[in-house]
């Protein structure tokens, strides 16, 4: 941490102090047969998570554990597999700040690389995202348990504890937030005639990747997404020949859709509107998409060897031992190696963590009958969430599985497309943690005139002699 970075935590940290009341800690802690419960437990120690330790202690929650499955400062996907060069958000979104200017990435890259630099970027740089990400942690001191994986979630040994699976032993908790990003609704999706090819001759635009293996090879991308981009402008950098990115729309996206989504009424109310008109804004974003970034896109273009071809899905992928021919509508292609930029399949059921509610959650399907032009399979299968982003349980005597909260890509449907990224934020994260807090002192409804007659904190010490005695009481 640079002296300035380090003088921004100080004053951050001393803001903190002054805007601290109410502070103090008021949850009633729960044990299970001797055991500690957290409050909350948070899956994910990336932006959200992080976000959601912070913003639960401002609200006087302090018994939070958060775990991550990578290694500390790796958490996400910023280091992992994100390849673009900047944030498709606008450099003045805002959110995890919590309304603090100091605590602001505004703030740290101004501290980090001086006030012109800030004037100068559009969008902030992925590597500076992570690094502000780093210092919001130790600033907050959050409490980010690494290297633990959830491996599944189930009823506790007795009402209102959920009993949570870790690759290091179970732990109790009373809420579990699932703050797992776009892999936390399902997996990956590789088309069947890619997954058909030997595995050392494919990979998902959305894993690492070792691209140097590509210099002087031939290199094919099925996608139009910000991914597909980002492949291609790290493959041909990395020294491939060329790079084919292949897409079946009859045209690029050019206008993003999020962008006219992303007002204040509409991120602050969105479970207020009727299933109806979120089902349609959700088949809309699939229709439709968003355009690759804008940097990706202008560098990718710019780089020989890249070219991109419209109204070309692959109708057929075959290896002969050599290279491998993909057939399109519009011509044959040979490649070396090809990459999935195909996005995310929604399925509840290949997660670890949630193989135990996966069945007995309420799904969109089982909530919302669409006209039959409306209609979508996929869609469908999204999990149909309550107003906390808590999941629905199809039967009552599930009903610790609303205790689970989706603040993932699973939110897409009910919460909306920008819901649980960067720009969505400021809205989403208060309307998580009022549900998290609410249900914590309901919890504890039937102490609290109790504990207001117990309660004897005194203001005021009377000096003996001050009053008759008959009258002092």
């Amino acid at each position: 941490m640079s002296p300035a970075e380090q003088a921004l935590a100080e004053q951050a940290r001393a803001e903190l102090a002054a805007l601290a009341y109410p502070d103090r800690s008021w949850v009633v802690p729960v044990t299970v047969d001797g055991e500690p419960c957290a409050d909350v437990l948070v899956a994910g120690g990336g932006q959200s998570g992080l976000a959601i330790a912070h913003g639960l202690r401002r609200d006087g929650v302090f018994n939070v554990a958060v775990l991550d499955a990578r290694p500390a400062g790796q958490e996400g996907v910023w280091e992992n597999f994100a390849r673009m060069t900047e944030l498709r958000s606008p450099k003045l979104q805002n959110g995890i700040e919590f309304g603090q200017p100091s605590l602001s990435v505004h703030a740290w890259y101004e501290a980090r690389h001086g006030a012109p630099a800030w004037q100068q970027i559009t969008r902030v740089p992925r590597q500076d995202w992570m690094a502000y990400l780093r210092w919001y942690r130790a600033v907050l001191d959050l409490p980010v348990e690494n290297d633990v994986s959830v491996v599944d979630i189930r009823p506790g040994p007795r009402d209102g504890v959920l009993a949570v699976e870790t690759s290091r032993g179970v732990r109790f908790a009373r809420s579990v937030v699932l703050a797992t990003g776009f892999e936390g609704g399902g997996a990956w999706r590789v088309p069947p005639v890619v997954a058909a090819l030997p595995a050392d001759r494919y990979d998902h635009a959305c894993t690492p990747i070792a691209f140097e293996r590509f210099r002087g090879k031939r290199i094919g991308i099925l996608g139009h997404g910000a991914s597909a981009f980002d492949a291609a402008v790290v493959a041909l950098q990395a020294g491939a020949a060329s790079v084919d990115v292949c897409f079946r729309r009859l045209a690029l996206p050019v206008v993003n859709p999020h962008r006219h989504l992303e007002t204040a009424g509409m991120m602050a109310h969105w479970p207020a509107l009727s299933d109806q008109v979120r089902w349609n804004i959700a088949r809309h974003m699939r229709a439709f998409d968003q355009p690759p970034g804008v940097a990706s896109f202008e560098a990718a273009t710019a780089l020989p060897g890249f070219r991109m071809h419209a109204a070309s899905p692959w109708d057929g992928v075959s290896f002969n031992g050599s290279d491998i021919r993909v057939v399109t509508p519009r011509r044959t292609f040979h490649f070396d190696h090809v990459i999935c930029a195909t996005g995310y399949a929604l399925d509840l059921s290949v997660l670890p963590e949630l193989r135990a509610l996966a069945h007995g959650v309420t799904l969109w399907r089982d909530r919302f009958d669409p006209a039959p032009e409306e209609a979508s399979a996929e869609l469908g299968a999204f999990p149909y969430l309550g107003e906390g982003f808590e999941f629905l349980p199809r039967a009552p005597a599930d009903k610790w599985m609303s205790r689970v909260h989706a603040f993932n890509f699973g939110a897409f449907v009910s919460m909306g497309p920008h819901s649980t990224s960067i720009s969505g934020h400021k809205h989403a994260l208060p309307r998580l943690l009022r549900a998290l807090v609410r249900r914590l002192l309901l919890e504890q409804e039937d102490g609290v005139v109790a504990a207001l007659r117990a309660y004897d904190e005194r203001d005021l010490t009377i000096p003996p002699g001050l009053l008759e005695e008959d009258t002092y009481a």
